[in-house]
């Protein structure tokens, strides 16, 4: 029986059900009036009903009676039970909301239908069908029996229908690796229980869903009540991400004391923060809005995570690949030590014999085709030196038609290098009474035409490359490492796991990094940096013990050998996997830039490496060099933050690119004997004047012709589809502009090579197929596209997957592997593939 006390006025204050099991109702009635706002003054009958579960209950609720639902279940220590309150209101248009307050032994739950959600701007939708899940606090006893009441109430004068009923959630608590499937509505959300097992430290939860809207989000909650489970505090602890068809996210026992959480699952009242459309937008503030059908069926599985010794054996993986190389580069570097060590031995030998038996073998096998043999006529005046042959010079000419340099001629090159080591100073021709126009500007080049600079001048000017990217690596390093560690924090504190575009499905954590995999695959860019500047120094010592020796071959044979640029190189390989690593900290697009950042740095050394090989005295600077890279970088930065859908600025960004091109054409074209002054334009109508109408005469230098023609195409293509297509990801189109210079100049090279009767050797020849073999394999693996930061964080995770390499390696992390191997495999290309000429005299070796 139900027993009630009444006031004087006949309002209800206390009221009790089976005495010692129910207490009063004072906390109901001070509830109810704070929650309206106002005090009820008027006579309420409370009417309390016993109720069991799984049976819907029809009634009607004014201003004047209250009704109470009492329920009462066996809770258990070791078996949790998940209890659903659902409602409907089943009157049109009532006067007022019906307040619902679920309380329990430690929780109250309340909740008013209509239940009002708020959108974007503030936009309200109303949901007449509500279902809320009761959190479970956790019982010390073995099994004991629990009470909870569901109180109805409105201040609505006339009565509002309703129904209500509360039953049993099938499969709370999530089993591992059984997958469980539910409905969810805004108004009607979902949690479950997990609880972890015995030696189980860490699990993926995932979620999955057949479509992509409505738009949901995905939370993981410590034990506690209440359950934020509504779109609009579900962001308010633990770790949430928004979802279209997947999401995952790593837990780890260590992050909850209770062994066990809550998965959570809301559908939000809009899609927009899942990149949905925004259908309307109301100019009434106060205006209720119907949300529609928001349904959403999804499937919950809870994975095991690898354990410590999937973890060691990826690391073990990692070092072992890239040791691998150290181990044979050394082996490498002791058979071609042995082989120089019979070579010297044989030219001992040879110095012992007479000069007749010598004879024979100068130049044996090292001359290449002579340059009129290749695109040109033999046109002796127009290719000759400017500087008057001699007699001494005639005497020293062999029989294939070459000059030996003559030894008063040597001495004195030597001489000079032993003077000012002043770059301003050796920008003359050696004969100081000719201009260096007049050899730069002859219709075939030799390197010892460009060659003319004092070695330890050029040797200060490349160096300076090398001082100036170690110095941009500090500056620019430090900052970034500082924000990236803020990032991270701010992830690891909110809990929000939108601000982060990892591959979740393979994200491996370790201490406070979320992703620790793709961390430790860019551990391959920093070994082999580390390796190439090695072998650098370890060519650059033996160069130098040559001059010491004065040996002729490393004074007057082969490319000029500059190291500054290679060291640049390798550091800016090291700098690569440092920042790669940072940006994969927590990828996003505001710090995409540092991943991409020494990839420029990268494509731009190569290039002038490739220049400086044949083009010694006139490469550019290491400052102008810099300075060309970092306004690349600025427009980077530019195009990621307002290169999104604005014309103008792809408008402009297409202008300076062609300009700039045309600008460099000219530069390489006229080997830089040429001026950009206010006659530019004058000289250049003449030209056309002269060459193109008056006589019609094709170019002077036709090689140079065909790939500046060939360039010049390819760039105009590349800013002509940025103009068209706009592509989202412009730090990545940037690459690809530089990328494609790259490759089109090395194929140039190595034709070039070729074609002018020189010799490719067998290690430079393995390096550059082994290194294009690579490329293809990584580029495969890149083209993936695990995550994007182009779309929204719920739209990345679509593409998602699990990992493919030792259950801890994704797609990237292979990429990264293979991308390090194959920039090392191109470092070394461009070191060795002119190790043929080591032993041709420079007078010998063509300019292209």
């Amino acid at each position: 029986m139900s027993n009630c006390w009444r006031s004087r006025r006949g309002t209800v204050f206390s009221c009790g059900f089976e005495p010692g099991l129910f207490s009063c109702f004072g906390v109901l009635l001070l509830t109810t009036h704070v929650l309206y706002g106002e005090a009820n003054t008027n006579t309420s009958v409370v009417v309390q009903k016993d109720a069991q579960f799984d049976i819907t209950y029809l009634d009607t609720v004014t201003s004047e009676n209250q009704t109470i639902y009492a329920f009462n279940h066996t809770v258990s220590k070791n078996k949790t039970e998940g209890v659903r309150v659902s409602v409907e209101l089943l009157s049109e248009r009532p006067n007022g909301p019906v307040l619902f307050v679920v309380r329990q032994k430690q929780a109250v739950l309340s909740f008013q239908v209509p239940l009002i959600l708020r959108g974007l701007y503030q936009r309200k939708y109303q949901y007449t069908q509500v279902g809320r899940t009761l959190c479970q606090p956790p019982t010390l006893a073995l099994s004991e029996m629990q009470f909870f009441y569901v109180d109805v109430s409105t201040l609505s004068t006339s009565g509002v229908h309703y129904q209500l009923r509360v039953s049993r959630v099938e499969s709370f608590t999530l089993q591992t690796d059984k997958k469980f499937t539910f409905n969810a509505t805004p108004s009607q959300p979902q949690f479950f229980k997990y609880v972890f097992p015995d030696g189980e430290d860490t699990v993926i939860v995932k979620v999955n869903s057949q479509k992509n809207f409505p738009c949901s989000v995905m939370s993981i909650q410590d034990i506690q009540c209440p359950v934020y489970d509504l779109d609009n505090n579900v962001a308010f602890i633990g770790m949430y991400q928004t979802m279209t068809k997947t999401g995952a996210i790593t837990v780890q026992r260590k992050d909850f004391p209770s062994n066990s959480f809550y998965v959570v699952v809301v559908v939000k009242t809009e899609d927009e923060a899942c990149g949905g459309p925004l259908k309307f937008y109301s100019l009434l503030p106060d205006e209720l809005l119907d949300a529609g059908n928001r349904s959403k069926t999804l499937d919950v599985v809870v994975s095991p995570a690898i354990n410590s010794n999937v973890y060691i054996m990826g690391v073990l993986f990692c070092l072992g690949i890239f040791l691998s190389f150290y181990i044979l580069t050394f082996l490498v570097a002791c058979i071609e030590n042995k082989r120089l060590h019979r070579k010297r031995a044989g030219l001992l030998k040879a110095a012992d014999m007479s000069p007749a038996e010598t004879a024979p073998l100068l130049g044996k096998g090292l001359s290449p085709a002579s340059p009129y043999e290749y695109g040109s006529f033999a046109d002796n005046g127009s290719t000759m030196s400017s500087e008057p042959v001699t007699d001494s010079m005639a005497s020293a000419e062999t029989n294939d038609g070459y000059m030996e340099r003559p030894l008063d001629v040597v001495g004195r090159c030597r001489q000079e290098s032993l003077s000012s080591v002043e770059e301003d100073d050796y920008d003359t021709l050696a004969d100081i009474d000719s201009d260096k126009n007049i050899v730069r500007t002859k219709k075939y080049l030799c390197v010892s035409d460009l060659a003319r600079k004092d070695k330890r001048v050029l040797n200060k000017k490349y160096q300076i490359y090398f001082w100036n990217i170690a110095t941009i690596a500090v500056f620019y390093a430090l900052p970034v490492i500082q924000l990236v560690i803020t990032y991270q924090t701010v992830v690891n504190v909110t809990g929000n796991q939108d601000i982060c575009y990892y591959n979740f499905l393979c994200a491996h954590p370790l201490g406070a990094l979320s992703s620790f995999n793709n961390i430790l695959s860019n551990l391959g860019y920093v070994m082999l940096g580390l390796l190439f500047l090695l072998i650098v120094l370890q060519r650059d010592i033996l160069h130098n013990r040559a001059l010491m020796r004065n040996d002729t071959p490393a004074l007057e044979c082969g490319i000029p050998k500059h190291f500054g640029l290679f060291y640049a190189m390798g550091t800016a390989l090291m700098m690569e996997g440092l920042l790669s690593a940072c940006y994969h900290v927590c990828p996003n697009y505001t710090n995409f830039q540092f991943d991409t950042s020494f990839m420029y740095m990268i494509a731009g050394l190569c290039m002038l490496k490739l220049y400086q090989k044949r083009h010694p005295d006139i490469n550019a600077s290491a400052y102008s060099a810099y300075a060309c890279l970092a306004a690349v970088i600025f427009f980077s930065v530019l195009g990621v933050v307002f290169g999104k859908g604005n014309t103008a600025f792809w408008v402009v960004f297409s202008v300076i690119h062609i300009v700039a091109t045309m600008l460099l054409s000219t530069q390489l074209y006229y080997v830089g004997r040429w001026r950009l002054d206010s006659g530019i334009l004058r000289r250049i109508l003449y030209v056309i004047y002269t060459d193109c109408i008056r006589q019609c005469s094709g170019p002077m230098y036709i090689d140079r012709m065909v790939l500046l023609v060939m360039g010049n195409i390819v760039n105009w293509s590349l800013a002509a589809y940025g103009l068209i297509k706009r592509p989202n990801d412009f730090a990545s189109y940037l690459l690809a502009i530089a990328i494609c210079n790259l490759l089109l100049y090395f194929a140039f090279y190595i034709i070039m090579k070729l074609r002018s009767g020189e010799r490719v050797l067998f290690l430079a020849l393995v390096c550059i197929l082994f290194t294009a073999v690579v490329w293809g394999f990584a580029l495969f693996f890149f083209f993936q596209g695990l995550s994007t930061w182009q779309k929204t964080p719920a739209e990345s995770r679509e593409h998602n997957r699990d990992c493919i390499l030792l259950s801890f390696f994704d797609d990237h992390d292979i990429w990264h592997f293979l991308s390090s191997i194959a920039m090392f495999g191109s470092f070394l290309v461009l070191l060795t593939m002119d190790d043929d000429l080591d032993t041709i005299q420079r007078e010998k070796i063509y300019v292209f």
